[in-house]
């Protein structure tokens, strides 16, 4: 029996041993196993390029017309990002979602370079005077921030922007997205969901060799030169903008891409009609800019300061009614409305200069989620009419911008005149709800043209006239006058959307620009704007009222968690190893 138990030990002596060196031979081969995996993820990886979006809403996924557009680099792109200081923690989610994502471009091209600038570093104040206005000289606008410290505020400048330099042109890069009425935290998300987009547009500014034609049609009384100015300015650093008169001659438009047509008084022949038409139906797309009421501020002069706004014919009612969309011979009054100075008193001899909201300029907004117009500023409009979309095969409609649900709808004729604003309004009578204003048609039009004898015109000699139109857009917006720029007392042309009046930046130029991108480019770009980051924001409510269970739950439950974890791993270690 001795024997036996002193057998039966070293046996048992063995099996532990043994079941020691399976375990120690276990972990030496998954040790093996797991560097072989690396080893072979890594050769995969540089032969193959895949990057791994988890986000919801996929924000760290660029689109695929951005990544074109960066594999075909040849040149580095370079960037001095002049967000870098010490900011509210708003902006610095706005300085580090601007460097993820010029890593995500970087990791699409190595011509990508980037560095982040504290402006105010830039030495004693003297120099940092001379930096914000070589920066300001530069096209970047500076914004003023109140940082609250312990017993005192502070203001603080700083430049949300960047300069960008490519092949020895340079361009500047607005990362703030001006918008009036929205609270700061929904302004800087606006902001972060525009950065693809923002940055993509520069760098397509910047490297495009050949830029496609967008046209300002003249020969209706179009605005001249000097109105469109900075629109003009700025299309250009996208397109060859020219000025074009149709002149019953398709040769004259047929290389353009867009063409605009901003606010004609005049009416239009059948004969460039039937131009227009055809250059719709061979993929040409059009901006349309008409006032459908006659109403001009110009109008109102002394001593009644007043007029009468009436219908005004140009002749495109049917051929705008074919393609599907209606302008009203009505105008649109809204209490959300732009200011104008008005003399409200006298002092002694000197008159008292008020700004009053004149009801007759309606800031609309955005009445959808389009690319256009996503996240988009209020636009300034003067003497807005509404519109009507009617039906029409194979196009399809979206408005664009509408009134607030203050408004008031006047049938014309009717009378404008500035002794309204003796008077506080009837809100009573603004209670018509909100009113499209612009709108987008895309689709295969039908030729106003379709089954007429068409007019005499030149025309190629191997042109073929066409009843139905290859996929293409157009946008009509209710009034001509949101294309027109402002001018500063020496007659200097202002940035469309400024109001010299009330000091404010409207979206004007956002506007026009993204819609003649929308109608122009063919690359896909704007699909970025288009891309939705949701704002994920504590209650602040909750928060003050349990600010202490808030503190305690932050940093005591992940210690408690760890705790928890290690013991548990603790106890199953010993039951594992203990048999």
């Amino acid at each position: 029996m001795l024997r036996k138990g002193k057998s039966d030990k070293k046996a048992s002596g063995g099996h532990v041993y043994s079941g020691r060196k399976d375990v120690r031979r276990i972990n030496y081969l998954q040790l093996l196993a797991g560097i072989l995996i690396i080893l072979a993820l890594n050769v995969i990886g540089s032969a193959r390029f895949a990057r791994f979006d988890m986000t919801t809403e996929r924000r760290y996924s660029l689109t695929d017309a951005t990544k074109d557009m960066l594999r075909g680099l040849d040149d580095v792109v370079y960037f001095r990002v002049y967000l870098e200081g010490s900011f509210p923690a708003g902006f610095r989610r706005l300085r580090n979602q601007t460097r993820e994502m010029l890593d995500e471009f970087r990791a699409y091209s190595d011509y990508i370079e980037f560095e982040f600038i504290n402006p105010t570093r830039a030495g004693d104040r003297e120099q940092i005077s001379r930096t914000y206005e070589m920066l300001m000289d530069k096209g970047l606008e500076p914004t003023q921030l109140q940082v609250r410290g312990d017993d005192a505020t502070s203001q603080q400048v700083i430049f949300p922007g960047a300069l960008v330099s490519y092949g020895g042109k340079e361009a500047p890069l607005k990362l703030l997205q001006d918008q009036m009425g929205i609270p700061p935290e929904e302004v800087l998300n606006n902001s972060a969901q525009a950065l693809e987009y923002n940055i993509a547009s520069v760098i397509r500014q910047l490297t495009a060799t050949e830029k496609e034609k967008v046209g300002f049609l003249e020969g209706q009384g179009e605005y001249e030169h000097r109105y469109v100015a900075d629109i003009t300015q700025s299309l250009g650093r996208f397109y060859d903008v020219e000025r074009v008169r149709i002149n019953e001659r398709y040769q004259n438009i047929e290389d353009f891409k867009t063409l605009i047509v901003a606010d004609p008084v005049k009416p239009f022949s059948e004969e460039d009609k039937f131009i227009l038409d055809q250059f719709l139906m061979n993929g040409g797309s059009l901006l349309w800019l008409v006032d459908p009421v006659f109403a001009d501020m110009d109008s109102l002069r002394p001593p009644d300061y007043e007029t009468i706004g009436m219908g005004w014919p140009i002749n495109l009612d049917d051929m705008l009614f074919n393609y599907g969309i209606r302008l009203n011979p009505d105008l649109l009054q809204d209490l959300n409305a732009a200011p104008i100075p008005v003399t409200t008193g006298y002092v002694g001899s000197r008159p008292q200069i008020s700004l009053l909201p004149w009801h007759f300029f309606p800031l609309v907004s955005p009445a959808s989620d389009h690319p256009i117009v996503k996240n988009l500023n209020l636009v300034r409009t003067e003497f807005v009419s509404s519109i009507d979309t009617v039906a029409a095969e194979d196009v399809d409609k979206t408005f664009l911008l509408h009134t607030s649900r203050n408004t008031r709808v006047l049938q014309t004729p009717t009378r404008i005149a500035l002794d309204i604003l003796q008077n506080p309004p009837d809100e009573r009578l603004f209670r018509e709800g909100p009113k499209p204003v612009a709108a987008l048609l895309e689709g295969s039009f039908e030729s106003v043209f379709r089954n007429r004898i068409p007019p005499e015109v030149d025309l190629p000699a191997d042109f073929k006239v066409r009843d139905k139109s290859e996929h293409t857009a157009m946008v009509v917006v209710a009034d001509g006058d949101i294309i027109r720029n402002q001018f500063e007392r020496g007659n200097e042309p202002l940035p469309l959307g400024y109001d010299r009046y009330s000091g404010e930046n409207f979206g004007n130029k956002d506007f026009i620009l993204n819609a003649v991108n929308y109608l122009t480019d063919d690359s896909g770009l704007i699909e970025a704007r288009a891309k939705e980051l949701r704002l994920r924001m504590l209650d602040k409510t909750r928060i003050g009222q349990n600010r202490l269970g808030v503190q305690i739950l932050n940093l005591l439950l992940p210690v408690l968690l760890v705790f928890v974890f290690g013991v548990l791993r603790i106890f199953w270690r010993k039951r594992r190893y203990s048999r």
